[in-house]
């Protein structure tokens, strides 16, 4: 098939790509731009390794066609925070003991943003369920949902400042 012009932003910087109307986001994330920290687990939108953030909400880039990301806002794990000031978020994973093997953490702290950009705070059954498309074959979710929890009163608390 014919490569299009895919138009988005990036973690805030503008992206103009040719793809392929077959190649879903996380192809383009990870095959052609390079962004590895959004995993390929099932490859069916079931277990959330690809989560990302789309015009605010999480999505698995897995089952999302490229095209449908056209002139939308993307954010991956690589735009949020940086090895000398970790998002806050990543910043208790570590914590909390919240990283086994860490291949569903990026897109646990994506669908964990996605909750927070909206509520800062959130109760444990709104974090359950922000966090339910994502599966953790490592530990169990307690650690995870404390991450969470802390997190968002350190984001509330810096924006009361």
């Amino acid at each position: 098939m014919k490569k299009k012009v895919l138009n988005f932003k990036l973690n805030g910087d503008p992206m103009e790509l040719l793809v392929s109307p077959e190649d879903t986001l996380l192809d383009v994330l990870r095959d052609q731009l390079g962004l590895t920290g959004t995993k390929k687990g099932c490859g069916k939108g079931e277990c959330g390794a690809c989560t990302v953030i789309m015009n605010g909400k999480s999505v698995n880039s897995c089952i999302v066609p490229a095209l449908q990301a056209m002139d939308s806002e993307v954010e991956t794990i690589e735009g949020i925070g940086t090895s000398e000031k970790l998002h806050p978020l990543q910043e208790t994973f570590i914590d909390h003991g919240a990283i086994q093997c860490g291949f569903c953490t990026p897109g646990m702290i994506m669908s964990a943003k996605a909750l927070l950009d909206q509520n800062l705070a959130p109760t444990r059954t709104e974090i359950k369920e922000a966090i339910a498309g994502n599966i953790c074959r490592c530990t169990g979710y307690v650690k995870i949902e404390e991450a969470v929890q802390s997190a968002a009163e350190i984001m509330k608390n810096n924006k009361e400042q």
